[in-house]
């Protein structure tokens, strides 16, 4: 479903029910979603807002913490964004060399209860998603490919 739909896909009596997603002045509005989105969609924004949420880190202690190997500069371009969007909050200490820390502001912490449901959510339908995939999988071998 895009930003500017609005109307929640599924079956019919829950388009009944349920109220819109996220309705928007004009598609090309998208209220501002696309941002957030963007953000909290790319591969190391939500690991470290995850490993912010547990308090105060300096870059390499939040660059070991995170899992997969993230260069320095993804990681300054992360943070950035992040203190950027409010999100991150940066603090430089005056000493040689120079120690800077990072934190989850208020804004940042309250968005760490909406990635644990979504952590959670991913979780307990893994096995249906796989399920899915390997059905699916298993039809497109099984016939010509069609878009």
């Amino acid at each position: 479903m895009s930003a500017g739909h609005t109307a929640v896909t599924g079956p019919a009596e829950a388009q009944v029910a349920a109220d819109p997603v996220i309705t928007c002045e004009t598609p090309q509005d998208e209220c501002g979603v696309r941002d957030v989105l963007d953000r909290l969609g790319d591969k190391w924004s939500v690991y470290v807002v995850v490993e912010l949420a547990s308090g105060v880190r300096r870059f390499k202690e939040l660059q070991r913490a995170i899992p997969g190997p993230i260069s320095q500069r993804m990681l300054t371009l992360t943070v950035r964004r992040l203190e950027r969007d409010g999100l991150v909050r940066r603090t430089v200490y005056p000493t040689v060399p120079p120690q800077v820390e990072y934190e989850l502001t208020e804004m940042g912490h309250s968005l760490t209860h909406l990635v644990k449901a979504l952590a959670d959510w991913s979780i307990a339908h893994r096995p249906a998603i796989a399920a899915s995939h390997a059905a699916w999988d298993s039809s497109r071998a099984a016939s010509p490919r069609t878009p």
